[in-house]
């Protein structure tokens, strides 16, 4: 090998080295978890399994502490950046882009669970799973939930909790139709990441109208996103171990791994089939046709979140690691990225509305009921706003999950019967939930590439009317852009505190 090619290798590695090193944690995390379930007959306790996962909790600790600051700040610094008919432009193309992949996505899991049949001649007790709590909950209701939790009435509280109803049967009679039972109102302590998404937004259209009436503010805020972001690059080196102990204690803690080829194989077989298509053949072929850009090479720029992804099993703590894999590895502008993918991971998630369809459908056929042509729809329908509901944690879908059974008129606690195998389906619709993300930013990016030079243009004039410098527009490849652009933005911020002089 000459000296040539080891210097290429060198820096091919040294560029991918967190990507090879992550993917080397999910590796290394699922033989220890294997070795080590078979190293003893009895099953782990949970205390042991604790004690194993304790750096990958922590991990994911610090990964969801970043989330809401991450969301707010980079949402406000780029919707404020921008003019509002460029980012009015991004939504539109982008909410077109999410209405057209999960409306295929759920079109993909109903046809499948129709076909293949996966529940179809089986009893429902060889599905089932351990016992699980299971709330109340109409269909009506967690509708109207979504929509509250959208205008939360206390801000600071919407960073911990969010409304949700209850509903609970009465004490003195038996009363079989739940939209009967009494109802009241709670606070759960979980972040509602949809109401601050949406007062982010309105913040960041704020600043954007005021313009230089807001331009300390903005520059407030850009400077924290920044700061935010730095600590996210520092974070996202512990990926690999955090990682690894996630994927080894789950593989640990799962008491019986054969029910994935047996009892529920061909549902757990249907459900990763539709989830992959969909992820890596169908969103690969609408880049390709929106935009004639090869597939293949954003899903290599995105290796490390996909490995983040499928260790994690949250969107949202994915999040940071996505931001960066589409700027640095990808060369998206950052003011669409910033713009796009906090509100992608919480509304865009195709993975978990394909899995809420087939999976309905696939509870429905272990009870043998055969459902009508509009409680197909019904299914469509409500599995759109419970993929719009998961708040991009965890196993969210599998809560959601209870809203798609109630709109066909199945009982809740038949979530059961299907969460023997959710931890690991849950990995890989993470997965296409993010890759859904990162197609939508880059097809957005492509047809606003014109607006956003236009801003960008704007920018360098406001620098040159500050600094009177002559600064020299030409074209340049995305990745050139977004980091001419900061540069450009960081510069513009020092002539504002006086730090540049006139030349």
């Amino acid at each position: 090998m000459t000296r040539t090619s080891r210097l290429k290798c060198l820096s091919c590695l040294r560029s991918n080295l967190l990507t090879i090193l992550t993917l080397i944690g999910v590796v290394l995390g699922s033989a220890l978890g294997i070795i080590l379930r078979s190293s003893r007959d009895g099953p782990w306790t949970q205390r042991e399994v604790n004690y194993i996962q304790f750096v990958g909790d922590l991990f994911l600790r610090i990964l969801k502490g970043l989330v809401l600051p991450l969301i707010v700040s980079t949402l406000i610094a780029a919707i404020g950046s921008l003019d509002l008919s460029v980012s009015g432009k991004m939504a539109r193309v982008g909410g077109i882009y999410y209405v057209i992949t999960t409306t295929t996505a759920i079109v993909l899991g109903i046809v499948l669970a129709v076909t293949v049949k996966p529940g179809a001649n089986r009893n429902e007790k060889e599905g089932s799973g351990p016992e699980i709590s299971v709330r109340n909950v109409t269909t009506v209701d967690t509708l109207l939930d979504l929509v509250r939790n959208m205008f939360p009435p206390n801000y600071v509280q919407a960073c911990t909790q969010q409304y949700q109803t209850v509903v609970t049967p009465p004490s003195d009679y038996d009363e079989p139709d739940i939209y009967k039972w009494k109802m009241s109102y709670e606070f759960v302590d979980s972040m509602n990441i949809i109401g601050c998404v949406v007062a982010a937004v309105a913040f960041g259209i704020a600043i954007s109208s005021l313009k230089e009436q807001a331009i300390h503010v903005q520059k407030f805020i850009n400077d924290f996103s920044v700061i935010i972001m730095k600590i996210t690059s520092w974070v996202i080196w512990l990926s690999p171990i955090g990682v690894l102990f996630l994927i080894c204690a789950k593989l640990i803690e799962i008491d019986d791994l054969a029910v994935l080829v047996g009892k529920l194989g061909l549902y757990f077989v249907t459900v990763l089939g539709g989830i992959l298509f969909h992820g890596f053949v169908i969103l690969p072929l609408i880049l390709f046709v929106a935009i004639r850009q090869n597939p293949i090479r954003l899903i290599k720029n995105m290796g490390q979140a996909i490995a983040t992804a499928f260790g994690t099993s949250s969107s949202s703590a994915t999040l940071p690691v996505t931001i960066r894999c589409m700027e640095e590895f990808h060369g998206i502008d950052t003011r669409v990225t910033r713009f796009l993918l906090p509100i992608g991971a919480t509304i865009n998630m195709d993975g978990t509305a394909l899995y809420e369809a087939t999976a309905a459908i696939f509870i429905s056929q272990l009870r043998g009921l055969t459902l009508s042509f509009g409680q197909i729809i019904a299914v469509a329908i409500t599995a759109t706003a419970a993929s719009i509901g998961a708040a991009g944690i965890p196993q969210a879908g599998l809560v959601t999950m209870v809203m798609v059974l109630d709109a066909i008129g199945l009982p809740a606690e038949d979530v059961s019967l299907i969460i023997a195998v959710d931890w690991l389906l849950d990995r890989f619709r993470t997965v296409v939930n993010i890759m859904g993300d990162a197609y939508g930013t880059a097809i957005v990016a492509h047809y606003a590439r014109d607006e956003l030079a236009r801003t960008r243009k704007e920018s360098l004039n406001e620098f040159q009317k500050a600094n009177g410098d002559v600064i020299s527009i030409e074209d340049e490849d995305p990745r050139a852009q977004a980091e001419t652009y900061d540069n450009e933005r960081n510069d513009f911020s020092k002539v504002e505190n006086g730090d540049l002089k006139k030349s």
